[in-house]
């Protein structure tokens, strides 16, 4: 992994994208020597959102268990009893 000034990755744009497309290269691009943002494969993006998104699930499931020990309703409880 790579870290370059924006005002170089503007310039080199084009080849910091086939690097991260081809040869699976991250680059960290920095203002004011600061990282503010990354060039990543499309792979990486990809394995990204999908653990963001058991995470999700994960939570919502604990708090789901959370409010059924509570004695909240569960949604299918809730539409169930809303279609009465």
């Amino acid at each position: 992994m790579s870290h370059v000034a924006m005002t170089n990755a503007r310039e080199n744009f084009p080849e910091l994208v086939n690097q991260a497309q081809y040869a699976k290269h991250r680059t960290v691009l920095t203002k004011r020597g600061k990282a503010i943002a990354a060039i990543v494969p499309l792979e990486d993006l990809e394995l990204l959102e999908q653990l963001e998104n058991d995470r999700d699930v994960t939570e919502a499931l604990k708090r789901l268990k959370k409010a059924e020990k509570n004695g909240y309703l569960t949604h299918e409880e809730l539409l169930k009893r809303l279609q009465d």
